[in-house]
């Protein structure tokens, strides 16, 4: 019996659902087996995934959550999936103004390629690790406020927010969206 590919390219005939992500649209049954797994509804919409840090966002707009890391799903994260300018890409998207702004409040935020993973471990690409973004965030949340010491947190800006659950989980906040682990 041949080997049915979950995955389905915009070309393939339309089923009831339409989510695609990194340009490559999820069959209707892999789309509902997604939403019993986590008990959400998907919304039908374009959507860029990084398999490597758990990264999500819709087509051509910045990181909107964090799912698990490593899922098999749609095509490879495109550079351009943001729609980006900003000359600071990571995992090989080019971030999104948004995002950067959102990095800021963790520090200085230079053009150049980097790597994150999904515990928050970044560095440049093809290096070694030099730091991690839920320790940075822990800290500059802490600074002064009694937060940075183990329990949950936040840092809030008008782009979004930075938090995590003092287990060290970072979240990105568009207003509509929260997602934790």
């Amino acid at each position: 019996m041949p080997h049915r590919d979950d995955r389905e390219s915009p070309s393939e005939p339309a089923g009831i659902r339409s989510v695609i992500i990194n340009a490559v649209r999820l069959s209707d049954d892999t789309v509902h087996q997604l939403e019993r797994t986590w008990g959400v509804h998907i919304q039908d919409a374009a959507y860029w995934y990084d398999p490597a840090s758990g990264a999500w966002g819709l087509e051509g707009g910045p990181c909107a959550g964090f799912v698990p890391a490593g899922l098999s799903l749609g095509g490879p994260l495109r550079p351009d999936a943001s729609r980006g300018n900003t000359g600071v890409f990571v995992n090989g998207r080019e971030l999104h103004a948004l995002d950067v702004m959102a990095l800021q409040r963790l520090g200085p935020v230079f053009p150049g390629r980097y790597w994150v993973d999904a515990h928050g471990n970044f560095g440049f690409e093809g290096g070694p690790m030099m730091g991690n973004l839920m320790v940075a965030a822990q800290i500059a949340g802490g600074a002064g406020s009694g937060r940075g010491t183990g329990g949950a947190w936040t840092a809030d800006s008008r782009f979004g927010t930075v938090g995590g659950d003092g287990s060290g989980f970072v979240f990105f906040n568009d207003g509509k969206t929260f997602y934790s682990n």
